[in-house]
């Protein structure tokens, strides 16, 4: 099978009220170090699978801690894990991301996990 043929990867973000929603890019899950971040995702941008990963056909996991402001949108977004090719794409779309409001900051770890399928 053809490096180039590599399929789309699946978004899943798993929400502390046990829901789901599927996009195109990698797996994702959210939590912090007390447990799950209570806050509701409205809307994100699904991480593009890099093209150099693809050719690589490199798969895993890409941890990224976030601080998300009162009005929902992510404060400050840094890389703490993952291989570094992954890294970026999984960074530039939890930035894009906005949160339900809340009365206060909110910061957790979002899991990315890229898969490659057939």
């Amino acid at each position: 099978m053809s490096l180039r043929r590599v399929g789309a990867v699946v978004v899943v973000l798993a929400l502390s009220a046990g829901t789901g929603t599927t996009m195109l890019g990698a797996q994702t899950t959210q939590s912090d170090a007390q447990g799950e971040i209570s806050r509701k995702v409205k809307s994100k941008v699904p991480a593009v699978y890099p093209e150099l990963a693809r050719k690589m056909n490199l798969t895993g996991t890409v941890k990224i801690e976030i601080v998300v402001l009162p009005n929902g949108t992510v404060k400050n977004a840094k890389v703490v894990g993952g291989h570094p090719v992954l890294a970026n794409a999984a960074l530039e779309a939890v930035k894009k991301w906005r949160f339900e409001p809340a009365a206060v900051e909110s910061s957790g770890v979002v899991d990315f996990k890229f898969e490659a399928h057939p």
